[in-house]
């Protein structure tokens, strides 16, 4: 009995670590236009989590193409847009952003996501903030 609960534990532990934890996550991001009064606080979600990758020791006998690492990027996603508050009338108020429905372990795909990784350096606001929540801005 002991046996086959230790086999099954680490059966377990294998295929958790040889599994992807690439998932849709919690993001907040914050939008503002420099002719705008207002800045924009908006609750989304992105793809993010980790994948398994492997490096291989024969680097010069490989093809450029199989030296790429998966990462976790969009499986499914849409756009939305938010208006922008307090925005004169020659500026257009208009901001859309992706909303991550599903994630994979993949390629980066260029067409629609930024694949190199940097800190974003300004996710604050500057201006007075205003919320925007399911369609609304408040």
């Amino acid at each position: 009995m002991t046996a086959i609960f230790l086999m099954s534990m680490l059966f377990g532990l294998a295929c958790g670590q040889a599994m992807a934890f690439c998932i849709p996550t919690e993001y907040m991001m914050h939008v503002e236009r420099k002719e705008c009064a207002y800045c924009l606080t908006i609750n989304t979600t992105i793809c993010a989590g980790y994948c398994m990758t492997r490096d291989f020791n024969g680097k010069l006998f490989l093809p450029k193409y199989a030296l790429s690492q998966d990462v976790c990027t969009y499986r499914d996603f849409m756009y939305k847009t938010v208006e922008i508050p307090g925005c004169p009338r020659h500026v257009t108020p208009y901001f859309s952003y992706p909303v991550a429905i599903s994630c994979k372990c993949g390629k980066c795909n260029t067409d629609y996501s930024d694949c190199i990784h940097e800190a974003i350096k300004t996710n604050y606001c500057t201006k007075p903030q205003k919320s925007y929540v399911v369609g609304f801005s408040i």
